[in-house]
């Protein structure tokens, strides 16, 4: 790591932990995160706030907060930057990070910051900042001149009318607004094991229990940021055990497990499968089709021959987008997209304030069953045989940009068709893959996918990887 400091006018030497290619290291492309407290600290996380009120100039800022242990602290830190500059703080305690995009929204505030690591380990910590109508602001959008202001630090004076604090208790009409997807749905008493994972989910499964006819099997609903029963991130394998468990125990119609802020949800059929994202964007895709006819649908370039065929089967407009929360919204609301999946479990909605949810996947995918008296199983295994996919799979290496440029250079001359949207996709009449670079760690990821042939799909991942390594 270097080390970078700078010298204030008034001869303070302010020092932040910076990564290798000179930002600040909690500073990614979407959201700020890094370990607590040599990484994000309440002196940065306070003169975050007064680089977003100089450069933003909010009239209110919401602001939520995780479990995590170091959340509370960093919040009030928040609050104290914000109050400084006069800025007033609407505090929504401990949610999810979509229960502030949601505040946000619905309260007409300037903006707002949910202080959440998501499903990074316990020590780490981090913040999703957005503007008025919950737009994300992002790398392309203000972040990193944020960071150029938190290094400087030459914030106007303390003003002599500071902001207020005012408390309010979002979860009632949160709760009306998620119920407001499945109004006027017959929905069956079904059987869910929930997993909260000890994060955030759990308050939410617990008031919106009186409201549906489901039997919940609720495990790791306690919020604790210790996170005793492992990291919230179903994407583990490891982490879907106890989920599994439960669901043999009670024979189950379906399992749900959430991350930490729950802002994506996994799901798991009645044999206790698990379901990729990817298959879950097809359903998705094709119930808002059913409701809103002709709409746009927003996908991302991993995967995406079964996504494009449901909604084209619809009648409905596919549109691919670059991966990542930021460019999936703004896609989103130029093309006034009624839904926008990533296969990696994020679901956005225009009636979210074209954001992500966790929940309203839950209660839609639900509402799906229903009415189709169906498993989840039988909606998927189509899909699944029409269009089989490899799963991410991620590969630690030194040179990101030359395994791109060595793949492409392998494949481009015989391809049906190359595009760059999101690092490197190409094309074959029978099978396709993706790969690009992490925006956050020194890896490459890998996407394949074909056309019903799991032997083409085991071969050309193979293939691949040994290209790779």
């Amino acid at each position: 790591m270097v080390m970078l400091k700078t010298i204030l006018c008034t001869c303070i030497i302010m020092e932040f932990e910076c990564n290798d290619a000179g930002h600040l290291a909690c500073f990614g492309a979407y959201d700020i995160r890094g370990k607590v407290p040599s990484q994000l600290n309440e002196e940065l996380v306070n003169r975050l706030a007064k680089a977003y009120a100089t450069q933003f100039k909010p009239k209110s800022i919401v602001i939520g907060r995780d479990v995590r242990l170091s959340s509370q602290n960093l919040a009030f830190a928040l609050f104290d930057g914000f109050v400084d500059m006069g800025v007033d703080v609407i505090d929504i305690g401990l949610c999810g990070t979509e229960m502030l995009y949601f505040a946000v929204g619905s309260l007409g505030a300037s903006g707002g910051i949910m202080v959440t690591a998501s499903h990074n380990p316990s020590d780490y910590n981090g913040l999703k900042l957005v503007r008025e109508h919950a737009i994300p602001i992002s790398g392309d959008s203000g972040l990193y001149e944020l960071e150029r202001n938190i290094i400087v630090g030459d914030f106007p004076p303390k003003t002599t009318h500071s902001g207020k604090v005012k408390i309010i208790e979002i979860m009632p009409r949160y709760i009306d607004h998620l119920l407001s997807f499945v109004k006027g749905k017959k929905l069956k008493p079904f059987r869910i094991v929930t997993n909260a994972g000890n994060g955030n989910a759990g308050p939410v499964l617990d008031a919106l229990e009186s409201h549906v006819p489901f039997e919940l099997i609720k495990l790791n609903t306690n919020p604790d940021g210790t996170f005793p029963n492992g990291v919230p991130n179903p994407l583990l394998p490891e982490n879907r055990t106890a989920t599994v468990k439960s669901m043999q125990s009670h024979t189950c119609d379906f399992g749900v497990a959430w991350d930490g802020d729950f802002d994506r949800c996994f799901f798991f059929d009645e044999q206790t499968n698990f379901i990729e994202g990817y298959y879950i964007v097809g359903l998705l895709a094709r119930q808002m089709l059913m409701a809103h006819p002709r709409s746009k649908i927003i996908l991302d370039p991993r995967l995406t021959w079964n996504t494009i065929e449901q909604v084209q089967s619809l009648g409905g407009t596919p549109v691919i987008s670059k991966t990542g929360h930021a460019f999936i919204k703004e896609r989103m609301r130029k093309e006034d997209a009624v839904y926008g999946g990533e296969m990696s479990a994020h679901h956005y909605f225009r009636d979210f304030y074209y954001c992500d949810t966790g929940m309203v996947p839950f209660l839609l995918i639900s509402a799906l069953l229903s009415s189709e008296n169906k498993h989840l199983g039988q909606l998927v295994s189509g899909m699944m045989d029409a269009h089989p996919c490899s799963g991410e799979i991620n590969f630690q290496v030194t040179d990101p940009p030359a395994i791109l440029k060595r793949v492409e250079e392998t494949y481009k001359s015989h391809a049906k068709a190359v595009d760059y949207i999101d690092g490197l996709s190409i094309e074959f009449a029978t099978w396709r893959f993706n790969l690009r670079m992490s925006n956050t760690e020194p890896l490459i990821r890998l996407n394949v996918e074909t056309r019903g042939d799991r032997q083409l799909l085991k071969q050309k991942t193979r293939e691949l990887q040994g290209i790779i390594k």
